[in-house]
């Protein structure tokens, strides 16, 4: 199943002085965050485990490394069972408050979500809210 894919965001009313990467970025937030906190599916930790390194060394950021790794696509299979549950539910659902939470925290002065920032200091700004939102869904979803 695919959650999401930057092809979907870079067409229509993106903004024209974007290039299309940043139609990723978003995205690459959230999966960053789920396999670095240990929600990584098999494609990650078995049959690529060298590019899971790169990510949880920074050696690039989170959007060029989706880009490069995820084909710009978010799909079930970035995920193991209990990320998928919590993608489904934060990221998903129309009652899914990740695009709130990430243009609170990390879009600040932004003209759009799409000009949020590719970076590390990007990622740390978000992380804590979705470590928080993570752990509010694990006490519901036991």
């Amino acid at each position: 199943m695919k959650y999401d894919d930057a092809s979907w965001h870079y067409g229509g009313d993106f903004p024209k002085d974007l290039a299309s990467e940043k139609g990723a970025t978003h995205m690459a937030m959230f999966v960053s965050w789920c396999l670095l906190n240990n929600l990584a599916g098999s494609i990650h930790t078995e049959e690529f485990p060298e590019a899971l390194g790169a990510l949880k060394t920074r050696e690039l950021s989170p959007t060029n490394w989706f880009i490069q790794n995820c084909d710009e696509k978010f799909t079930d299979e970035d995920l193991d069972v209990i990320g998928n549950k919590f993608a489904a539910y934060y990221y998903e659902s129309e009652d899914g408050l990740f695009y709130e939470d990430y243009e609170s925290a990390a879009g600040e002065g932004a003209k759009t979500l799409y000009h949020i920032e590719d970076s590390w200091i990007t990622f740390d700004k978000l992380a804590p809210v979705l470590s928080k939102r993570f752990d509010e869904w694990s006490a519901i979803a036991g």
